[in-house]
């Protein structure tokens, strides 16, 4: 899911910088602290989602998000809480109150993502992907999947009769992956959230398979 955030406060960014290199689905393209640059890009770059701030100096961002023929989805971040109301009539995704946590911020996210998905093309979501092993194609259902270990451009499938061996990156897999089956729990593991039986410190359990937990990704863990 790609996106822009659009804040006249250096600061502000910072923050969505760091908490959007922390949600694997999501690509942080470009920052802006000039509504009018923002827009220049959108004109240019098709993005999904914007965080975008609401009382910036020459035009506000209800008056920006009005102002686009075509809308992406918005998370409006705001210091102030009046505008609520205003922002969900712009059929906003959320509205995140500064200054907002990690996981709230994760939260909003999921929602935007879980939107995309269901927008898709008006048909029902795909509830498979085709993985190259070799040179065939192998239909393989997510309910069988149960983590994924990355090795370098390969990725380990583990499924649950069998290991299946493909030559892909964990961040293609990622985008692959509904975000509300799936979740990143290491830099080089995706789990099932469903199939996960026990949550240690530093590792989880799968059908008796230990999983390692990176500590940059334990917070999100914990929201499933």
């Amino acid at each position: 899911m790609k996106a822009i955030a659009i804040d006249d406060e250096p600061m502000a960014l910072e923050v969505v910088r760091s908490h959007a290199g922390k949600v694997p689905f999501l690509e942080l393209a470009a920052c802006f602290t000039d509504a009018f640059k923002a827009l220049e890009y959108l004109q240019q770059e098709q993005v999904d989602l914007l965080f975008l701030d609401i009382k910036m100096p020459d035009i506000s961002g209800l008056e920006f998000m009005t102002s686009l023929q075509k809308k992406p989805m918005v998370i409006f971040t705001t210091a102030y809480s009046e505008h609520a109301v205003t922002s969900f009539e712009l059929d906003a995704v959320d509205y995140l109150l500064k200054p907002f946590s990690l996981p709230r911020f994760i939260k909003a996210c999921n929602k935007a993502q879980e939107l995309l998905q269901l927008r898709g093309n008006g048909t029902p979501a795909k509830d498979y992907i085709f993985l190259k092993t070799g040179y065939e194609q192998v239909k393989v259902y997510f309910e069988e999947m149960l983590y994924m270990e990355a090795a370098g451009n390969y990725v380990t499938f583990v499924l649950t009769d069998k290991k299946l061996l493909t030559r892909m990156t964990i961040n293609e897999v990622t985008e692959q992956l509904p975000a509300d089956k799936f979740i990143r729990v290491h830099r080089s593991y995706i789990v099932a959230k469903d199939k996960i039986d026990k949550i240690e410190r530093h590792q989880l359990c799968i059908k008796g398979n230990e999983v390692p937990v990176g500590a940059s990704f334990m917070q999100q863990l914990q929201l499933v």
